[in-house]
């Protein structure tokens, strides 16, 4: 189950107008996206807080959620955990399409997961 919910964390599909987003790849674009705001995933029971100081908070499925991200190369990179599981620094590309956030592990090569800002 474990197994399942952090994939889950990681990979959520986006919708097909994602045709249409763009990629952010400045920091202070990233941030001015995100900051006030909850990145949610209601079926799933996410809702996150990325804030300018490198932190993220929140929940998902009823664990915690903690981490510390940094803008890299024009990566989002974070570490996090949710409840007892651990996962280790990743760059994501980040793509945006209207109020949807899509981050793809791996610079864009890996998994992904998409949030709405609320």
């Amino acid at each position: 189950m474990k197994t399942l919910i952090a994939a889950l964390l990681i990979a959520a599909p986006m919708t097909a107008a994602a045709q249409d987003a763009r990629v952010v790849t400045d920091r202070a674009d990233f941030v001015a996206l995100v900051q006030g705001h909850s990145l949610t995933q209601r079926l799933l029971g996410v809702a996150l807080r990325v804030t300018e100081d490198g932190r993220i908070s929140g929940e998902a499925m009823g664990g915690t959620v903690t981490g510390s991200w940094i803008w890299q190369d024009g990566y989002f990179c974070r570490e996090m955990a949710w409840g007892d599981r651990e996962f280790p620094l990743n760059c994501q590309r980040v793509d945006l399409n209207g109020d949807l956030i899509r981050f793809t592990a791996d610079r864009g090569a890996g998994d992904d997961a998409t949030l709405r800002i609320r």
